[in-house]
């Protein structure tokens, strides 16, 4: 009797079925922080700026593509290949600089999401605050790798929320399609200052130490435990890796894109141009687009903050623990990495602080965009470097195409790091 057949997967299912660190990363991004900004800039200039959804999806296309290689062929994560082919001083600088970026950047989150839970239970968002923390680190501490990351995908689907709320605000379409290929740009400190927080908040560094690590927190889950089993990488693991961050950047500007849509559609349209955080605009949109479109706008702004918060934290651990070479994973438990587990729970701990010692969300985000626009370029320039590197790479390194866009990047996010103080 012949064996039976193997059930093929349906394409589709199989498609879905591998998106994981990419898909992650580019969700991540749309986190509380960039909901404000992207808030911000619909509000102020209308569809004019939703050219920089499309403007940026290539760059970061390139720079998250040559991370998760540089993950999947070294067998290391970002900060572990810094420390093993720069100075220490080189990795502790980036280290020092991430922190901050992330711890603001955490505090900012929790911020957004326990403002948008007050809003919807009437409790105060102080409440919600720690409950929000203490929840999320136990969740990473008691969980498997495989188990958050399923969570994360999942959690991934409220991000179309704001895809519905756009369409529930019943933009001009002709306006939008006209503005967004051919925008009218302004040569203004404030309009240059809002371009600067897009770049610095779609372009993060966390996100590149976070993709790498997650590229090698997957080998390890396959069973390749050791650096040395897990080097190198077949064509059709690159093949797959490629389909996940498109899928996850696509998915991450294509959320940008409609949040700008939205609050362009409502506030920009109706004059409500002075908004400073994702709070004001969801609150202003019950009048303009109704409770359908409030209940999304607020409800994507606390499942991000879910998703965002840990990746934050987490890339934090990752950083710190490759460049002390403390064996970082999140397949390990708190008993067997309590080094790597105690950073990720003292950045939450002192980005929840902030809230409580009185620091103005929006002022948290402002420094993290500073921070980020500091760190960036440099830290694109040491990936393009350590991707095109043989001794790092071998026969793997990233296509000319890929690190002439990751230039093109770092030059951007240059003039971005610049411009945040002339702006």
């Amino acid at each position: 009797m012949p064996p039976p057949e193997v059930r093929k997967r349906h394409p589709v299912a199989a498609f879905f079925a591998d998106l994981g660190p990419g898909l992650i990363t580019g969700a991540a991004d749309d986190d509380p922080s960039g909901i404000s900004t992207y808030s911000v800039t619909g509000a102020a200039f209308g569809f004019s700026s939703l050219w920089t959804a499309i403007f940026s999806f290539p760059l970061m296309v390139a720079v998250q593509l040559m991370c998760a290689r540089l993950g999947m062929v070294s067998g290391r994560g970002l900060a572990g290949n810094i420390r093993r082919r720069y100075p220490r001083w080189v990795m502790w600088t980036a280290c020092a600089m991430l922190l901050v970026a992330n711890i603001f950047n955490i505090g900012a989150d929790l911020a957004g999401m326990s403002d948008a839970l007050a809003m919807v239970t009437h409790v105060p968002s102080l409440v919600w605050a720690p409950a929000i923390a203490i929840g999320l680190v136990l969740m990473v501490f008691y969980t498997s790798y495989r188990t958050v990351a399923s969570i994360f995908k999942w959690l991934t689907l409220v991000l179309f929320a704001y895809v519905i709320a756009a369409f529930l605000a019943r933009p001009d379409w002709r306006a939008v399609l006209h503005d967004t290929f051919a925008p009218s740009i302004r040569f203004n400190s404030e309009y240059f200052s809002v371009l600067v927080g897009i770049f610095g908040t779609t372009i993060s560094p966390y996100l590149f130490f976070w993709q790498a690590s997650q590229e090698v927190e997957e080998e390890r889950a396959a069973g390749r435990r050791t650096v040395a089993q897990r080097r190198g990488a077949t064509h059709e693991e690159i093949a797959k890796s490629r389909r996940d961050v498109l899928t996850g950047m696509f998915f991450s500007n294509l959320v940008m894109y409609f949040i700008i849509l939205t609050t362009a559609a409502t506030l920009h349209v109706h004059g409500l141009r002075q908004i400073e955080t994702a709070r004001q605009a969801a609150e202003a949109l019950r009048p303009l687009a109704g409770n359908g479109a409030y209940l999304l706008f607020t409800l994507g702004l606390i499942g991000t903050g879910m998703l965002a918060v840990p990746v934050l934290a987490g890339s934090s651990a990752y950083a710190v623990a490759e460049s002390m070479a403390w064996g970082a994973s999140l397949d390990r438990s708190p008993r067997l990495a309590p080094k790597f587990y105690a950073v990720l729970a003292l950045a939450v701990a002192i980005g929840m602080s902030l809230d409580f010692a009185g620091f103005n969300s929006v002022r948290m985000l402002f420094w993290s965009a500073v921070v980020n626009g500091m760190l960036a370029p440099p830290l694109i320039v040491l990936v393009i470097l350590l991707t095109g590197d043989r001794t790092v790479m071998g026969e793997r390194c990233s296509s000319r195409a890929t690190r002439t866009l990751g230039w093109v990047c770092a030059g951007v996010m240059s003039a971005c790091a610049v411009g945040i103080f002339v702006a």
